[in-house]
């Protein structure tokens, strides 16, 4: 969200979806995962039909009622078992979203199934030697392992790396390293003791706070990193930010 999210997650975010846009034809969409639904309006134009779905009722509800258009619908459906009829979407997006799933496996399936036959569909998760300690992220991915899982329920998959600049690099590796002083307020790892959901409702609660507390220069919030500062490339080091895959001819 603007003003609480770093500048560069949101960032890599909008790179994700901007290198998805440039992939669009006309034919319909499907965006797994919306949330807000303020990326998936940007892959609305002419000759699209565009459907964002998300687990939260709520903010499906919240997306259609701002957002909603003619070619710009909403709807309430959870990302392993999709209310989509078979082979009928000529192109799926799924942006971060996948390392979300204990069973990813059960994810890609439904990408696959509701993937048309010479339909496209696009995988964006962090690159998990890059990513930050997150309760939220369940299962990441490196490049070999995302074309692994891919390759199960398609014939062709190409894994490109989506990596940042020398500015954004900085920028990542600040925050990691601040994040990394407030894990070592925990030396006993009993975040990783207690049950999930107790971890899960600190750190929802206590993130905010340590970022005020950090102030700005720390979180990133206000560094004008923005998507110009990302860009796609075949060599994937440890630290590039994020895997972008392109999944084709489903096998289900």
């Amino acid at each position: 969200m603007a003003g609480a999210t770093p500048d560069s997650l949101l960032a890599f975010h909008d790179a994700g979806y901007r290198e998805i846009r440039s992939r669009l034809g006309s034919g319909t969409v499907l965006d797994v995962g919306c949330g807000v639904g303020t990326e998936t309006a940007r892959l609305a134009a002419q000759g699209r039909v565009v459907l964002g779905v998300d687990y939260s009722a709520e903010t499906a509800h919240d997306a259609n009622r701002h957002l909603g258009s003619d070619g710009l619908r909403f709807a309430t459906m959870d990302g392993a078992a999709l209310g989509i009829r078979r082979h009928s979407i000529d192109y799926v997006c799924s942006s971060h979203i996948i390392e979300h799933f204990v069973a990813p496996e059960r994810h890609v399936a439904e990408l696959a199934r509701t993937c048309a036959a010479g339909g496209r569909v696009f995988v964006i998760t962090p690159n998990r030697p890059a990513d930050f300690e997150n309760p939220f992220h369940v299962h990441l991915f490196e490049a070999a392992e995302l074309a692994s899982m891919l390759r199960l329920f398609f014939r062709d998959v190409e894994v490109l790396g989506l990596e940042g600049s020398a500015e954004l690099q900085e920028d990542f590796a600040r925050r990691r390293a601040s994040g990394e002083r407030l894990l070592r307020l925990d030396p006993l790892r009993i975040r990783q003791r207690i049950p999930r959901r107790w971890y899960v409702w600190g750190y929802t609660r206590v993130l905010p706070i340590a970022y005020r507390f950090l102030g700005s220069s720390t979180t990133g919030i206000g560094s004008g990193i923005d998507d110009s500062h990302f860009f796609l490339t075949e060599h994937i080091a440890p630290t590039t930010p994020g895997l972008f895959a392109i999944a084709s001819r489903p096998r289900v």
